[in-house]
């Protein structure tokens, strides 16, 4: 099934959205809020698989469903951890700047705690103070995750994956380098990330979820033009059952809690970095694998971080073409 929450209060109004994204009908008589909802997801989410069915058969009042409506699936969380499961970009983007990738991390998920309190909807503007901030985009998959206990094994933590998501987790690259250097994580930039319109169950998925990674392309534009399509399910190496035991190596993660996948990159089918898509590539997932392989190739980059009035689109399509998440689509505007 597909879910989405309308912009209402501080937790979003959940509807059930129909699979081709057209119609909608309200949660309300059964749970009010995707929160209320995985809290108590054993009893729930039987009773929203009922409504979808029905609202699938023209049986339950429905609506016209508008993308532009929605807040994020879940307008604040429990806690946002996200990965950097791609380990083609992180390799890429510390090459640029002459640093070897420690062996260490081909075992050891990076991963970070970003800002969950007030996600952005899939249509509201990346704000920033200053062009001069570094804004850049990163598509990504997210899962949210049931009650997953302290120690589960990756196996038990997949089969807790309630949903599946887009996300943009928006960043300030000019502001990483002297956070980083004081050794205690990102913070300022790292602004609210946005996520896609819907969230949907695992199984609505088919055969492109499989082995804790979605095996579709993730396409990015800016501007209209188009950015990067590397295929999620490829180079992803540490699968989501995988990120969240790392996460809960410690301490148990609450229901709702969402887990990044870090930006989508993939090698080229040579073995080598990403070309841009003018260039026939695959393009990227961010602006700054794009300005790291323009570092590696020529010494420098070329490509400016976004400017204001500058959009970008995150989207995902089933292998008919058809939106399976809707889209993230955002302009870039200056924080007044």
């Amino acid at each position: 099934m597909k879910l989405a929450s309308l912009m209402h209060g501080r937790d979003g109004r959940l509807v059930v959205v129909s699979r081709d994204l057209t119609r909608a009908t309200d949660a309300f008589p059964v749970v009010a809020t995707l929160q209320a909802a995985l809290d108590d997801w054993e009893r729930m989410a039987p009773r929203l698989a009922d409504l979808a069915e029905g609202l699938e058969h023209g049986s339950v009042p429905s609506f016209r469903f508008h993308e532009h409506d929605c807040a994020a699936p879940l307008p604040r969380a429990c806690q946002w951890l996200d990965g950097s499961a791609y380990l083609n970009h992180v390799e890429l983007v510390r090459k640029a700047r002459g640093a070897a990738m420690p062996e260490r991390y081909r075992t050891d998920p990076l991963m970070y705690q970003g800002g969950s309190d007030a996600f952005l909807g899939p249509r509201q503007a990346i704000e920033a103070r200053s062009e001069e901030e570094g804004i850049d985009f990163e598509a990504e998959i997210a899962v949210v995750t049931g009650d997953v206990p302290m120690g589960a094994t990756p196996a038990e933590a997949l089969g807790l994956v309630r949903l599946v998501m887009l996300a943009n987790d928006v960043t300030l690259r000019n502001r990483v380098g002297d956070e980083l250097a004081k050794g205690f994580g990102f913070l300022q930039s790292k602004p609210p990330s946005a996520f896609s319109p819907v969230a949907v169950t695992p199984d609505e998925l088919d055969s492109a979820w499989r082995e804790g990674r979605l095996h579709r392309p993730l396409l990015a534009q800016v501007n209209d033009n188009p950015f990067g399509r590397p295929d999620a399910g490829a180079d992803m190496t540490f699968d989501f059952g995988t990120l969240i035991a790392h996460a809960a190596a410690t301490r148990p993660l609450g229901a709702g809690t969402i887990i990044g996948s870090g930006t989508v990159s993939n090698r080229e089918a040579g073995g080598g970095p990403a070309r841009p898509m003018g260039e026939g590539g695959i393009g990227y997932g961010c602006i700054a694998e794009l300005r790291a392989v323009e570092t590696i190739r020529h010494g420098e980059p070329k490509t400016p971080y976004l400017r204001f009035g500058d959009r970008v689109r995150i989207e995902m399509k089933d292998p008919h073409g058809h939106s399976i998440f809707g889209a993230i689509e955002q302009e870039v505007l200056p924080h007044v």
